[in-house]
């Protein structure tokens, strides 16, 4: 599965993106409370992580790149959202953007290609946690038909401040 723009494509992940895809996330890590990670990933921490996705075609790892150059401008993925068996019909989904990606229309490619992914798939809902506040993810979510389901209050400490994380749902 390749979706293209005229500037994006989007494409599964492969292994030789453990680098990239790792400088990204620790982006997040070091600078943002949007992950709660709060220590950098060697990519060879971070490989059982992109192994996982790639075994897995329902827990989907799609990437996005820059048609000329190949550089990667973010990813999306499905991960299981609970490790009981009960949870297998869930996902949790995420999409992580470089700096220079946002507004750009490349979050929207990425969630087209995931949930087109997911749709053969015995998933019955998905589900997002956000860091708030985050304005553009949480409009992204709600573009995609996610319903705001709660919000945990102060339930991350990172920088030394609480952070909420807003849950919403998506039926698939």
């Amino acid at each position: 599965m390749v979706s293209e723009s005229t500037e994006v494509q989007v494409r599964p992940g492969v292994e030789d993106d453990l680098e990239a895809l790792t400088d990204l996330y620790n982006h997040y890590v070091r600078e943002t409370p949007i992950t709660f990670d709060t220590a950098v990933f060697t990519p060879e921490e971070r490989r059982p992580w992109l192994l996982s996705h790639l075994e897995d075609e329902r827990h989907p790892l799609l990437v996005a790149t820059e048609a000329i150059s190949n550089r990667i401008l973010g990813y999306a993925t499905a991960s299981r959202f609970r490790p009981k068996a009960a949870y297998d019909t869930s996902v949790e989904v995420t999409v992580y953007l470089t700096p220079d990606a946002g507004g750009r229309g490349v979050g929207t490619l990425l969630y087209k290609a995931l949930f087109e992914a997911l749709t053969d798939q015995d998933v019955h809902r998905a589900y997002a946690g956000i860091a708030q506040p985050n304005e553009a993810s949480d409009r992204l979510h709600t573009r995609f038909g996610f319903r705001h389901v709660g919000t945990y209050r102060e339930v991350g400490r990172k920088f030394g401040t609480y952070w909420d994380v807003a849950w919403y749902e998506k039926e698939l």
